[in-house]
């Protein structure tokens, strides 16, 4: 069984930084995407950013364009996300994901279908 585990979350105040890693254990698995969602209470979880390993294109949610950046190893199936001038609506748990199938559709919670437990991240103002 393939388990992904995240470490990095905490307490942080606005403008602070994070590094958000996840790598994958247990039964040797080759993923096409790798992503990070988040969820906050009563809300969906919303994809921040994703990484297609095999053209290296990269996904970012709007609102943190530009402060965050996602980054691996296939090989590892590893991947980071660093997270600069955190704010307080970035509060939310972070989620690693990863597709192991090929697919085109990338965007929703449903495509993935190995996840993290998830890393809180807290950002106080």
């Amino acid at each position: 069984q393939v388990q992904l585990v995240e470490s990095g979350g905490g307490l942080v105040q606005a403008g602070d930084s994070l590094r958000l890693s996840c790598a994958a254990s247990g039964r040797t698995f080759s993923s096409y995407v790798m992503g990070w969602f988040r969820q906050t209470p009563g809300q969906k979880r919303e994809l921040v950013a994703n990484i297609r390993w095999s053209t290296g294109s990269t996904y970012y949610l709007g609102s943190v364009e530009g402060r965050f950046t996602i980054s691996g190893d296939s090989a590892k199936n590893t991947v980071y996300l660093q997270m600069n001038s955190l704010k307080p609506e970035d509060t939310a748990v972070y989620y690693c994901a990863a597709i192991s199938y090929f697919t085109l559709h990338e965007h929703g919670p449903e495509s993935y279908d190995h996840w993290g437990q998830g890393t809180q991240v807290t950002v106080s103002s």
